[in-house]
């Protein structure tokens, strides 16, 4: 069986897609999301994606929170609006440290659960993930998570466990918004 290494941002977003992968792959869950804001927030999602890994037996990897790296590399793009510039540039962010952690660690894919979030563009996020498995040289796995019933799945699983659903992307940025509204 091939060694997957799949990125999650959440336990909402991750759910279904670890349940899908999980017995198709060796899959490790990455957990790398310095983007989250507050540090409290960061920890309650991390905190629900290891209670589905624990559940199901699935190994994970919680990298460093490095908020600091996160606000440095979006510096600049504070203002742009959600899904403009500043959300590329984060996905690149956290999709360039799980390629490296993948090609450097044996996985012979990796992927996100990206994808699964209702205001998240697979056509923005699955580019990136293929420039850097061309420059690793490692697969990426280029699905939109949304799609075949999957999002209603997830929905559905994380209510039966009565999972934290939260209620912004996670920047504080998006947090912002959320309370403007």
């Amino acid at each position: 069986m091939q060694n997957f290494l799949l990125h999650t941002c959440c336990a909402p977003c991750s759910i279904a897609v670890i349940d899908e992968i999980k017995n198709q792959f060796a899959l490790t869950v990455f957990f790398y999301n310095p983007n989250i804001y507050p540090e409290a927030e960061y920890l309650k999602r991390k905190a629900e994606v290891i209670k589905i890994c624990t559940e199901w037996g699935v190994p994970m990897i919680d990298m460093d929170y490095e908020a600091e790296k996160w606000c440095e590399k979006i510096k600049g793009y504070e203002s742009e609006p959600e899904g403009g510039e500043r959300c590329a540039l984060c996905f690149k962010f956290r999709l360039a440290k799980t390629a490296e952690y993948a090609k450097n660690n044996g996985f012979h894919y990796f992927g996100t659960s990206l994808t699964m979030g209702r205001n998240k563009k697979a056509e923005v996020i699955n580019p990136i993930g293929q420039a850097f498995a061309k420059y690793y040289k490692i697969k990426f796995y280029d699905v939109d998570w949304k799609k075949d019933g999957r999002q209603e799945k997830g929905r559905k699983m994380i209510e039966e466990r009565g999972i934290y659903r939260q209620k912004y992307c996670g920047c504080k940025f998006s947090l912002q918004k959320k309370y403007e509204e």
